[in-house]
């Protein structure tokens, strides 16, 4: 079966243990998500993303929590 995992880097306003905790169930549980994680300490609050599905799904994800999230430019 071939791996179809994509990774993507955002930028957020999740900025603290908080926050995390906040959004960790939303990212948990989207469907085709691997692994993610915030550098709450970079001044953009970059998200890494390792996925199966599509960015607008992460995207999605984030804002349901109740986040801002945009593609970070490379």
């Amino acid at each position: 079966m071939e791996n179809n995992t994509q990774n993507f880097q955002f930028k957020t306003n999740i900025n603290c243990g908080g926050c995390l905790t906040k959004v960790t169930p939303f990212l948990n549980d989207a469907e085709g998500i691997c692994e993610w994680e915030v550098d709450i300490d970079h001044k953009d609050k970059v998200l890494t993303i390792s996925t199966e599905g599509s960015e607008q799904e992460v995207i999605q994800a984030v804002q349901k929590a109740g986040f801002k999230i945009e593609p970070l430019d490379s």
